[in-house]
């Protein structure tokens, strides 16, 4: 797989602004998938107490959703906990994880943010910028932006706003669930990404790209 690995990774804030300023150039926005025979899930896992975390990548077939690839690394933890620096916290380690698939996947769905971000960045954009991937950000919970209420059905959608910009999408993966956040990563649009996360959630509120990676990556099984 190619991946951008950083020669080093920032410490500081101020660090990780510039490079997040630098990459955001970086991402694409229009469609540029192939056909899309598999899908991957990330995730992380940390033992504060130990100082370590444990990264995962689950591969699934698509449209089957059939794990077919996995692949699992730990690393110290580097960077602290800030809302907006996800990625240089866990992308080191899932990089590492990447790097051992014998499979590449078509597609990345992140359980973080892509271009809802405030510098348009987060973690599924940069994920994509470093391994030339087309990635969605599908996120658990509101970051920035506004929106209008989500009808209840399954499928129903709102544009989500940041600065009069369409930064996503407020989406229900399933009736009268919480809604999810689904943003552009790289190489893929909006109107895509929705049908993607759509289909990689038959049955639950998350992806099972997500469901799957997360069990991978947990420490204590």
């Amino acid at each position: 797989m190619k991946i951008t690995k950083p020669s080093s990774w920032p410490t500081t804030e101020e660090e990780a602004i510039a490079i997040q300023e630098e990459l955001r150039h970086q991402v694409i926005t229009e469609d540029q998938l192939k056909n899309v025979r598999s899908v991957a899930g990330v995730d992380v896992d940390y033992n504060n107490s130990e100082n370590f975390c444990q990264g995962a990548v689950a591969v699934l077939s698509f449209p089957k959703l059939k794990v077919i690839d996995k692949a699992i690394a730990q690393r110290p933890i580097s960077f602290p906990y800030v809302p907006g620096f996800l990625s240089f916290r866990e992308l080191p380690v899932i990089l590492d994880a990447l790097e051992k698939l014998t499979i590449v996947p078509d597609l990345i769905l992140c359980d973080g943010q892509g271009i809802i971000h405030p510098r348009r960045l987060g973690i599924a954009s940069h994920l994509g910028v470093l391994t030339d991937l087309p990635t969605i950000g599908v996120g658990k919970s509101f970051l920035l932006g506004k929106y209008e209420p989500v009808p209840e059905t399954r499928g129903s959608w709102q544009p989500l706003r940041d600065r009069q910009e369409v930064v996503g999408a407020v989406l229900r993966t399933r009736r009268k669930v919480k809604a999810v956040y689904v943003s552009i990563g790289h190489k893929i649009s909006l109107p895509t990404a929705i049908d993607y996360v759509i289909k990689c959630s038959p049955k639950y509120r998350l992806p099972e790209t997500t469901r799957k990676a997360d069990k991978f990556a947990s420490i204590s099984s």
